[in-house]
């Protein structure tokens, strides 16, 4: 019965949310944030892109997540064809200690109005 009324509720929720997890090589920590600042700035000027969070480790200032919200499953790609997106990409790739690693989620609270 749970999984019934779940998989109910999430047919009107259409946000697409993305974890990516990074850590970051020591040392590389400033050079990252910038990069990541520009991105998220220029990713929050995209009409698919409606949330973009850097988060710091507080216990392990090398790990982030990168909380990226979209307004669909389809906004992800559209985003990766950016300018900012391929520049970012392609600044942090030798900043990294590990390659980068991502959960995908549907939104069940707030919907997809509550996201401004």
């Amino acid at each position: 019965m749970a999984r019934f009324i779940l998989l109910t509720s999430l047919k009107n929720c259409i946000m697409f949310i993305v974890h990516v997890f990074v850590h970051v090589r020591e040392g590389r920590i400033e050079d990252f944030v910038e990069a990541c600042l520009e991105n998220a700035r220029n990713s929050m000027e995209e009409p698919g892109v409606a949330r973009f969070d850097i988060l710091q480790q507080q216990d392990n200032p090398e790990k982030f997540v990168l909380v990226e919200v979209y307004r669909t499953p389809e906004d992800p790609a559209k985003h990766k064809e950016t300018g900012h997106y391929k520049k970012w990409r392609d600044t942090v790739a030798d900043m990294m200690a590990e390659p980068r690693s991502s959960i995908k989620f549907w939104n069940v609270y707030p919907d997809e109005e509550g996201w401004g």
